[in-house]
């Protein structure tokens, strides 16, 4: 397995790039650890796929460097750097077996058979594939081959990194959790480098430790799941982190205080820097699951109340800005007109869209 290092890296598809819009990547500092086990989460667009192939080595960056290990492999293909990638689609030898397929990694690579056999018998049985493993791969069905793709990557004792670039699109929906738990336990396992892009939020917060949010080509946040929902570094972190989002409202600062209309807000964000006076759109950034009703906070309309199976999601208005509120199964709403009160420490002050920070103690 392989630390590795992304120092300055930035990429354009465009052989003459003038403005930031020509930028697919724009200058990402990263390490990853040895071991670690991290998602690339970010919309269709962001730069994950082109990041991956950088990585990986199918794509040289236009600038910066990429580590492994302290080497610098930026001109080296993926051979050299010992890159298992399973792919969104899964990539099989139709005509092979399964055992075969999980094989041909291992007999490339000149191992004993008696190895070989071991090997690929310990992963069909980690991947519930060993009652197939005498069928050709084109007879088994789309989440089977997947696993397939899965088995090759893992089969490989040399591999540095294993990189998965969606791999359960495609896989049945009541399947997906399955997979996701079994891919789990198998780093836990085995502790390689696990690199896994996605768009989808659930399976980057169920697989990995540590997850890198990709946006327009920017790296906005990285960090744990819970820093990222209680701490979002950028609004579109709040956004895209949390079913709903983070609500945010349009505020302003007068007399040194956060104000949402005429109502002053409590936040502990150092509203006396420099980036928080200076120009550019303010707003204050608070989670529905921190949003409070009682009986002496800010007057607010609630319009409707949504019921979500375990909780209630309560669509409110603030001072002319709609919003939402988490309630708690078995917790009260109260009626049209009701008050709330936000969470003092989970309630953030964002200016030009990132983070203001906080106040000395």
């Amino acid at each position: 397995m392989a630390e590795i290092a992304l120092q300055n890296i930035a990429h354009s598809y465009s052989p003459g790039p003038r403005g930031e819009e020509d930028w697919a990547l724009k200058k990402i500092d990263l390490v990853w650890r040895d071991g670690g086990s991290y998602a690339l989460l970010g919309p269709s667009g962001c730069g994950k796929s082109t990041l991956l192939n950088i990585i990986s080595g199918l794509l040289q960056p236009s600038a910066g460097k990429v580590l492994f290990d302290g080497e610098d492999v930026s001109a080296l293909g993926p051979s050299a750097r010992n890159i298992a990638q399973v792919f969104q689609f899964p990539v099989v030898y139709d005509t092979m077996t399964v055992f075969d397929n999980l094989a041909f990694p291992l007999r490339n690579r000149g191992l004993d058979e008696a190895e070989v056999r071991a090997r690929a018998g310990e992963v069909a049985e980690m991947l519930e594939l060993e009652h197939s493993l005498r069928r050709r791969a084109r007879a088994v069905s789309a989440d089977d081959k997947q696993k397939i793709s899965l088995g090759r990557a893992l089969v490989r004792p040399d591999v540095n990194v294993i990189m998965l670039d969606e791999p359960l699109t495609v896989i049945d929906p009541h399947l997906k959790w399955q997979l996701r738990s079994k891919l789990k336990q198998l780093h836990r396992r085995f502790g390689f480098t696990m690199i896994y892009v996605t768009h989808d939020q659930t399976e980057a917060l169920t697989l990995a430790d540590q997850i890198v949010v990709l946006h327009d080509g920017r790296v906005v946040q990285s960090g744990t799941p819970e820093s990222l929902f209680e701490r979002p570094q950028h609004t579109f972190v709040g956004h895209f982190i949390g079913s709903p989002g983070m609500n945010r409202f349009p505020a302003r600062l007068q007399n040194g205080a956060a104000r949402i209309g005429e109502l002053e807000i409590a936040v502990d964000a150092d509203l006396s820097a420099p980036d928080a006076r200076g120009e550019g759109k303010l707003e204050i950034g608070v989670r529905p699951e921190h949003i409070r009703f009682c009986d002496d906070g800010f007057p607010v309309r609630v319009h409707r109340v949504r019921d979500a199976g375990r909780y209630q999601i309560a669509e409110a208005e603030l001072q002319g800005v709609k919003f939402k509120i988490y309630v708690p199964e078995g917790g009260a709403v109260p009626g049209e007109d009701a008050r709330v009160r936000f969470e003092r420490a989970y309630t953030h002050v964002y200016r030009d869209g990132w983070l203001l920070r906080p106040a000395a103690a």
